[in-house]
């Protein structure tokens, strides 16, 4: 169980450096993604180096350099410095097909920066013996997608009061519904996935490189999953993430809260959608 002990913690330390870093005053923006960018590089390399390395460790370390890959995408989300060509609300009165446009449109350069991450990453450990990495950005990927496109269709929990004031628009884009049809897809092949990589794990021959790899992708699933059920039980995983964006109430020289400030709380999809309570939604919105 080691290596899904390591999963929990790396991932919740990465969720919380994340929402830290967002939480400070947009002033310290530049260096918080001038930290981050120059730190890729280096996990890259790590994970092209660990990719060569199929033995326990180099799985850790393959895991960990793919979680600090994703980490620096989400803070350029976060902060505001790629999203999309569309960096404004909804139209209202927007549905169906031209609302999704909308959303697309609002998210595309993310969603192409995320693509050419998946790419990077492919390339830099393909035909490599060590696949955690790869693994690891994979689950990531298609369960973010899976989240995003949950919160859209609609979920009871969307946690839109903590969305980071420079992406505050995307708020109109989300939908409140007690389910949605995607819902049931989403959590089933989650949690068949987890059964296989955990069966996988255990097999009597797999070695100690393959129980390791696999108990990591399997912790990894169980807890994008488990996300998934907090977007629709009355159970909030706010005390995660709560006291991590404590510095919201920072002010500014002249002491006053600037708007920025004010705002910033959370992650609103990726791996934490943090709350403690839901806040309606406009009339206008809630009808989507």
């Amino acid at each position: 169980m080691l290596p899904a002990l390591y999963a929990l913690l790396i991932w919740w330390a990465s969720t919380v450096l994340v929402l830290y870093l967002d939480s400070l005053p947009s002033r310290t923006y530049r260096w918080s993604l001038l930290a981050a960018t120059a730190l890729l590089p280096v996990a890259l390399i790590v994970l092209e180096l660990a990719a060569r390395s199929p033995t326990p460790g180099g799985a850790y370390v393959a895991f960990t350099a793919a979680l600090l890959v994703w980490a620096w995408l989400e803070l350029t989300f976060l902060t505001g410095v790629v999203t999309g060509p569309r960096q404004e609300g909804c139209p209202e009165g927007s549905v169906g097909w031209r609302r999704f446009g909308y959303a697309v449109q609002a998210l595309l350069w993310h969603e192409l920066a995320i693509l050419a991450g998946g790419v990077l990453v492919l390339a830099l450990t393909w035909d490599a013996p060590n696949q955690v990495g790869f693994w690891t950005y994979a689950i990531l990927w298609v369960m973010r997608i899976s989240a995003k496109l949950n919160v859209y269709l609609g979920v009871p929990n969307l946690s839109e009061d903590l969305l980071p004031e420079p992406v505050a628009y995307l708020k109109s884009y989300l939908g409140r519904r007690p389910m949605n049809l995607l819902f049931p897809f989403s959590v089933s092949f989650g949690t068949i996935g987890v059964v296989l990589l955990a069966q996988a794990a255990m097999q009597a021959d797999a070695g100690a490189f393959l129980a390791t790899a696999y108990m990591l992708a399997t912790a990894l699933l169980a807890l994008a999953v488990l996300e998934h059920w907090f977007l629709v039980l009355p159970i909030r995983d706010a005390a995660l993430w709560r006291w991590a964006v404590s510095t919201r109430a920072a002010h500014d020289q002249d002491g006053k809260m600037d708007s920025h400030d004010r705002e910033r709380v959370s992650l609103a999809a990726g791996p934490a959608w943090a709350a403690s309570a839901p806040v309606p939604l406009p009339t206008r919105w809630r009808r989507r």
